[in-house]
């Protein structure tokens, strides 16, 4: 005997509830191989300086996305499937799922509240060291290290020209300009009037931040929703079947 009334009423909003939730999972998986293989972030984390490789606290954070849509997919329409079927056993086990990747959830977001300026800062450390390497060894006459400032303006070309900025202020901006490592402009205005790379780095990855946490705070309201609906589908189901 299937559920009747408002039980019934329920079991298709659980069955929207999951089915939008599948969506977001599709919508999240998305985001995030986007965010990965974004050719700014590429371009920027595939660097390497000395053997050290650009940091990789974001990219962290985006294999944690992929995976939390992959399973927020499977997790929707197992809750899609229980409700149709009006089965415990789903419901129970979907419920079960919830809570994990709730916390889960939960959990990623404190780790990424923490680490919101762990990410631009490594990468302006990692900008730095490049500019140090590259115009230290011409200012200062260092002998024996042409190799290392060749890789250095390497790295630093592909952060201004990937991300259109030069130098960190006024003075690094027209010791780069000098050297032909800033990008080239249409006017004198423009070349001399470029933004920084630091302003740039915080842009960057500032708005793909906000970005994920939005995602997150929508799929967790649809998540607190969805455990409750199922608890009651669940109850009632068992009461019918009572009768």
């Amino acid at each position: 005997m299937g559920v009747e009334g408002c039980t019934k009423c329920i079991k298709y909003l659980l069955f929207v509830f999951n089915f939008i939730l599948w969506l977001a999972g599709g919508v999240i998986l998305g985001v995030s191989l986007w965010l990965r293989h974004d050719p700014q972030t590429s371009e920027l984390m595939g660097l390497q300086l000395d053997d050290k490789q650009a940091p990789s606290t974001f990219y962290i954070g985006v294999y944690i996305l992929i995976t939390v849509g992959a399973v927020m997919m499977f997790v929707g329409f197992l809750g899609c499937y229980g409700a149709i079927q009006e089965s415990q056993c789903l419901l129970g086990t979907f419920f079960a799922c919830l809570v994990i990747l709730f916390a889960c959830e939960v959990a990623a977001g404190i780790w990424g509240f923490i680490n919101k300026d762990q990410v631009t800062e490594e990468m302006k450390v990692f900008y730095d060291s490049a500019f140090s390497s590259a115009t230290v060894p011409a200012l200062f006459g260092v002998a024996g290290k042409e190799e290392k400032k060749a890789k250095a303006e390497g790295v630093l070309k592909v952060f201004h020209n990937t991300l259109q900025c030069c130098g960190t202020n006024k003075v690094s901006q027209i010791l780069l300009q000098t050297n032909g490592l800033c990008p080239t402009k249409d006017s004198f205005l423009e070349q001399v009037t470029q933004i920084s790379c630091h302003s740039r780095i915080d842009e960057l990855f500032t708005t793909k931040l906000y970005l994920i946490g939005i995602a997150a705070l929508v799929v967790a309201f649809i998540m607190i929703f969805e455990m409750i609906f199922s608890m009651i589908l669940c109850c009632g189901i068992r009461n019918s079947s009572v009768y």
